[in-house]
């Protein structure tokens, strides 16, 4: 292998120089054929990890992944760049699937991505045994531990693809995992040997930053105006975003807002509004991020608190990627730490709970007992809890319990876009007698998309409505007409949440919730909610070291610019600087027992210019008077000692 290769494969692919850091190094582990764990920050290039390496491998790289969104934005993007991809996930045509996993069979495709629920599918596992696969990448790789903040049990499965790929090298990708949750994974998915690169999860020009507020818009919009630099505003509910943008507008603020409920082409348009600076704030809820590198947010500020330090600290990590100084900010109540309480009870209904849900489950969709395995139904979470009176937030997870329970698989709003494919030759198409204005739009077709002809392609009927000279509404229609004649397969865009019965439709009272699936996953859904709080209410520790804790490296020094280390002592020095004094000062008499007072101060502020030795030796003076002061050190005619301990730690 030409040792510049990657370099080259990097270059004319994306367009970059280099790597980002231990980007180079997994790649190369990839290439040695050695089951690797990447763990990469947010924003750290995951997927480049993966897709530069299999360029230069023969045969398709299998990407597993649970974000259906992500999917076909990576996609999407590999297209544009000329590399053939192709997603298979829960909601496509069983005609879809199939087609799709035989272009990947003999099309030389490079890449499938796939959802988990369509590992064990008979389709697949029949055609996966024909592809010729180089590489298996299983991304969010912490779904597959019980450990984890995000467990899947469709990820179990990836162990038995494993077994059918013998020899194919594994590369497991995730953003967050406690020091458990990388040992869980390695072992779940069967690693040879345990291989981790990780990336330092210490941000050094990141701030981190609770703030105590009763009027929390008001501390927004202050932030905001204080800091300038374009921002994202999270908060727990899709109302909300509209509200707190609104305001922001009336502020003078410019503010835009995002969630799950907005159609593909506007979620488009404001993305891009704000990645290109025209929208400087976007007040959103966790759906908003994922995938989307600016490198430029200068804050991200928590009106709501995340349910766990994983999700917080990777939305949290979103800011200041391009190494500028940058700020995480909470606003804080005493109330949210209540309401975060209550979630507990929210996301872990009684059981009683969950069993009338899949009675009413059953009943809604007319499923007799014994029947509907592998059926699947549209479903609207709205429309199925009112004629059965039941609380909107505690039935979505009652199907979550019950989609752990394998007992159905529950898929939220999916946004699937409108596709097309030509059913024609190329040839065939210019020997039709279209109307002028159907002939404008097959050609606009061909002019913006590629691949038509061989695969189902995404469009934007907005984008063909501005070359055509149309309004979206009538190019859908021409594009129907064009699909009755039968010169074209058209998708139309719609919202598909649904339901799948996993297994025919059980009596109640045979259906199992496992201890694992139930109290297991309650408690360490508490461990991380009160983990939560208690960084949101802590005053007294550096709060870089405690995320850093929390993912399992012992940093022993301050971050020096979060709230805490930045808030005055009672020597009204920074906090981290008090500390940083105060070790200096107790390190160097354990050293030498004990040291003459002027001897003691000019050991520590010994500075390389000369112009701040005096001002350092006031700061070190003032910490060392409060030691004294408060019994830590003694003073007897002018020799400085630490106080002694008897055997109980107490002073004498």
């Amino acid at each position: 292998m030409p040792p510049d290769l990657f370099h080259h494969i990097l270059r004319e692919n994306w367009g970059y120089s280099s790597f980002r850091p231990l980007q180079e190094e997994i790649i190369h582990s990839i290439w040695e054929g050695r089951d690797t764990l990447g763990l990469m920050p947010t924003g750290g290039g995951k997927s480049l990890t993966f897709q530069v390496p299999v360029m230069a491998m023969k045969g398709i790289c299998l990407v597993v992944t649970p974000l259906i969104a992500l999917m076909k934005d990576q996609v999407d993007n590999l297209r544009e760049r000329g590399i053939k991809a192709a997603a298979v996930y829960s909601g496509m045509s069983r005609y879809e699937i199939i087609t799709t996993l035989e272009n990947c069979i003999f099309g030389d495709y490079k890449f499938l991505y796939i959802s988990p629920e369509r590992l064990s599918s008979e389709i697949f596992i029949t055609k996966l045994q024909a592809m010729d696969v180089c590489l298996l990448v299983v991304d969010e790789s912490h779904c597959i531990s019980q450990w984890g903040y995000d467990f899947r049990p469709s990820y179990l499965k990836i162990a038995e693809i494993r077994k059918l790929l013998e020899g194919i090298p594994l590369l497991a990708l995730t953003a967050t995992a406690t020091e458990e949750v990388v040992d869980d994974i390695q072992e779940k998915l069967l690693f040879k040997e345990k291989n981790l690169f990780r990336v330092s999860f210490e941000r050094k020009n990141l701030s981190y930053v609770v703030r105590s507020v009763e009027n929390k818009m008001g501390e927004l919009t202050h932030i905001l105006q204080s800091v300038p630099g374009s921002s994202i505003v999270y908060v727990r509910s899709r109302q909300k975003t509209s509200e707190v943008a609104q305001a922001l507008q009336r502020a003078g603020i410019s503010a835009n807002f995002f969630h799950a409920g907005l159609s593909h082409e506007e979620k488009v348009f404001r993305q891009n509004a704000w990645k290109m600076d025209d929208c400087r704030v976007m007040v959103a809820t966790n759906a908003f991020g994922m995938g989307i590198d600016k490198p430029d947010v200068r804050t991200v500020v928590h009106l709501d608190l995340p349910n766990s330090l994983e999700e917080y600290f990777q939305e949290a990590g979103r800011a200041g990627r391009d190494g500028e100084r940058s700020y995480a900010i909470i606003l804080y109540t005493k109330s949210d730490s209540g309401k975060l309480k209550k979630r507990i009870a929210d996301s872990f209904p009684t059981r009683d709970f969950v069993l009338r849900v899949y009675e009413a489950l059953g009943n809604y969709f007319q499923v007799a007992v014994g029947a509907g395995f592998n059926d699947v139904y549209d479903f609207g979470l709205q429309e199925f809890c009112q004629p059965y009176k039941l609380p909107f937030l505690q039935t979505h997870h009652a199907l979550k319990i019950l989609e752990l329970s394998g007992y159905i698989e529950y898929t939220e709003e999916i946004d699937v876009r409108s596709r097309i494919r030509f059913l024609l030759y190329r040839d065939d198409i210019y020997s039709l007698h279209l109307e002028k204005e159907m002939d404008a739009l097959v050609h606009a077709i061909l002019r913006n998309y590629t691949g038509v002809f061989s695969d189902d392609v995404y469009i934007d009927e907005s984008l063909l409505a501005v070359k055509t000279g149309k309004n979206r509404h009538e190019v859908c229609e021409m594009l129907i007409a064009l699909s009755r004649a039968k010169y074209i397969r058209y998708i139309p865009q719609k919202k598909t949440p649904f339901i799948l019965f996993s297994t025919s439709r059980e009596e109640t009272q045979f259906i199992t919730i496992p201890h694992n699936v139930y109290e297991e996953r309650k408690k360490r859904f508490e461990k991380r909610i009160f983990s939560m709080i208690d960084y949101a209410e802590k005053r007294d520790i550096c709060r870089s070291r405690m995320l850093l804790h929390y993912f399992g490296e012992r940093s022993t020094e301050d971050c020096g610019c979060c709230d805490v280390c930045l808030r005055k002592s009672v020597t009204g020095l920074p906090n981290y600087l008090f500390l940083q004094i105060g070790s200096k000062l107790k390190a160097l008499l354990q050293q030498h027992e004990s040291m003459r007072f002027n001897e003691l101060v000019d050991a520590v502020s010994v500075e390389d210019r000369e112009e701040e030795v005096e001002e350092n030796r006031k700061r070190v003076i003032s910490v060392l008077r409060f030691l004294i002061d408060s019994g830590e050190v003694t003073l007897n005619d002018d020799v400085v000692s630490l106080e002694e301990k008897n055997s109980n730690g107490n002073t004498r």
